[in-house]
């Protein structure tokens, strides 16, 4: 089934928002330069907007995983130690072929979760069309790739903070979404 932008972002804010109400958390997975992109999320996504998220990329698991399981396994077995039925999963890889990424989802799905993917890069990667809603960047360039799954996701996260009337940290600062600060043009 094919969504438009609208209805996926708002499919993903909506999952957000159900799995931290529900008591269960979102769980981010990633590869190399999207690493930075899920450790930023996850702290927006809980500061920010109250929910509740981690990122699965701490240096010590990963090693300790990896050298015990083979770096394959990495995120399945935190998936696997960590996971609750109705725990929502964002799976970002740029190619969406690495194999520890699309392990973490056979588990998440195994478990109950739901499951988002962003993935770029060849549309026939393995990633595309293996979570609930999937976004897709038809770019072969990491950098226009990796900065859209941010600002999708970021979106998601806004509009929800929006409608619900959320924190906005700037706005806390005294400046407005007008680009002013305490009544002066930046």
């Amino acid at each position: 089934m094919s969504l438009i932008l609208e209805q996926g972002i708002d499919w993903m804010r909506r999952a957000a928002r159900e799995t931290h109400t529900g008591g269960n958390k979102i769980m981010f997975v990633d590869n190399g330069g999207s690493a930075g992109i899920s450790s930023h999320l996850a702290i927006d996504y809980s500061k920010n907007g109250g929910l509740r998220a981690t990122a699965f990329n701490d240096p010590a698991a990963l090693t300790c995983l990896g050298n015990d399981l083979g770096y394959d396994q990495v995120f399945a077995k935190l998936l696997e130690l960590r996971l609750r039925p109705a725990d929502l999963l964002v799976a970002i890889s740029s190619s969406g072929r690495y194999a520890n990424i699309l392990n973490a989802v056979a588990v998440a799905r195994s478990g109950g979760a739901r499951i988002v993917t962003f993935c770029g890069f060849g549309a026939d990667n393995a990633l595309r069309l293996a979570g609930d809603v999937n976004f897709y960047v038809g770019s072969s360039e990491y950098g226009f790739v990796e900065v859209a799954h941010l600002s999708l996701c970021h979106g998601a996260l806004d509009i929800e903070m929006s409608l619900r009337g959320g924190y906005h940290p700037a706005a806390a600062r005294g400046r407005d979404l007008t680009g002013r600060i305490d009544g002066k043009s930046l």
